[in-house]
């Protein structure tokens, strides 16, 4: 056999187990980080049903204004605030919150 190829075979082998090992650590370091991601996915999921299911938020948010409305309306009021706080800082510092429509 050809020294080359033996040479370039032995390289490839070594770089395979070197991978290995590098990969079983990887996963070993990230194993801590699963009680993230699994909260992650849940919120992926909880958002994508909510997206699948609008008639449910449209739901609670009628009931929540049947119930409390002094509650809602103040939310509304603190809303449409903060939302005129945030056009007027935008109009001072154009480049602070990116580009602005309106």
């Amino acid at each position: 056999m050809n020294p080359r190829i033996l040479e370039l075979a032995l390289r490839k082998q070594r770089l395979q187990l070197q991978s290995a090992t590098q990969r079983d650590a990887l996963v070993a370091a990230a194993a801590g980080l699963a009680p993230i991601f699994a909260v992650a996915d849940g919120v992926r999921d909880g958002t994508r049903w909510l997206l699948d299911h609008p008639e449910w938020v449209a739901g609670g948010l009628v009931a929540v204004l049947v119930a409390r409305p002094c509650v809602v309306f103040r939310w509304v009021r603190r809303s449409f605030f903060a939302w005129q706080l945030w056009r007027k800082v935008a109009a001072w510092q154009p480049g602070l919150f990116g580009r602005v429509s309106g």
